[in-house]
């Protein structure tokens, strides 16, 4: 489960504390059915054995985003869209028997809510050496398309530019969608591995954490929404629970029991579109919505 706790260099440390990888939907969570393209993501490495998992969005058939951090040394993935995709998961098997996660996609799933994946990219990123331009954008390219009635958008470039004022920051609402945890604390630990989403105000975009690449948000605690293992990779949509544009990705914490505020990735910069674009191609590219706000 990814939600990456940032351990980085003396320098940044005292900026950041303690920081991690983003986990699971907690505080004000709902069910999550106004996305069916959010998927949860299961990582292998070169020996097929299991390494991680995250969640994602998908963007055409065959396009899924997620985090650079999950995509990073992994050799093979499997995509679920269930919202209950990992629920009946059996810790004595280890195995969902509904589902399959995270070994298999069950019978009568491949190409229709479960697809296997061998071509996963990342945008550089590097272990948060070049902080806070992190390059956590990842993205999986699926063997079998997904057939949906949406998909996710992405933001046009420089869209959150004009919330970088403090008064810019008023008000403003993302909504934050995954399957990680919803409750982390030395005790206990609670994973439904469903699809959940949660809403959080915008805190910070020009922060020497965020300084134009990172979307700061408040996390949890009060009733407010935040991200905790396995939500890296997510989406971060602009607005209400009913948007489907995208402008960030989740992507780390400053607590390793997921509290306090969340930081995602922006993917309503040029470069990163550019990027995306260089990946899938032109034809694909094409098929991905970006939508002004």
């Amino acid at each position: 489960m990814r939600k990456l706790l940032l351990g980085v260099v003396a320098a940044v440390a005292l900026i950041l504390g303690a920081a991690a990888p983003a986990s699971a939907i907690t505080g004000n969570y709902v069910e999550d059915n106004e996305h069916p393209y959010v998927g949860l993501v299961v990582f292998y490495d070169e020996a097929g054995e299991f390494t991680s998992r995250c969640s994602g969005s998908l963007l055409t058939p065959t396009v899924f985003l997620t985090a650079g951090h999950c995509t990073d040394g992994n050799t093979s993935a499997r995509v679920y869209f269930q919202q209950d995709a990992g629920a009946n998961y059996d810790p004595a098997t280890q195995v969902d028997p509904v589902t399959g996660y995270p070994e298999t996609c069950a019978p009568g799933t491949l190409g229709v809510l479960c697809a296997t994946s061998d071509e996963l990219y990342n945008y550089g990123f590097d272990d948060f050496a070049s902080f806070p331009d992190t390059h956590d954008v990842g993205i999986v390219i699926l063997d079998q398309p997904i057939q949906l009635s949406e998909y996710g958008a992405l933001a046009a470039p420089g869209s959150l530019d004009r919330l970088a004022t403090a008064r810019g920051t008023q008000s403003v609402t993302f909504t934050a969608s995954g399957y990680g945890l919803t409750k982390s604390n030395p005790v206990s630990v609670t994973s439904f591995r469903e699809r959940l989403m949660a809403s959080a105000k915008l805190t910070n975009l020009r922060s020497a954490n965020t300084d134009g690449y990172n979307l700061q948000t408040n996390g949890n605690g009060n009733g407010r929404g935040g991200t905790c293992s396995g939500d890296s990779g997510g989406p971060v949509f602009y607005g209400g629970y009913e948007s489907n544009t995208i402008v960030a990705v989740t992507s780390f914490g400053l607590n390793s029991w997921c509290r306090g505020v969340d930081f995602s990735y922006r993917t309503d910069r040029q470069e990163v579109l550019d990027w995306i674009a260089s990946v899938v191609g032109p034809e694909e590219f094409s098929q991905i919505r970006i939508v002004t706000i």
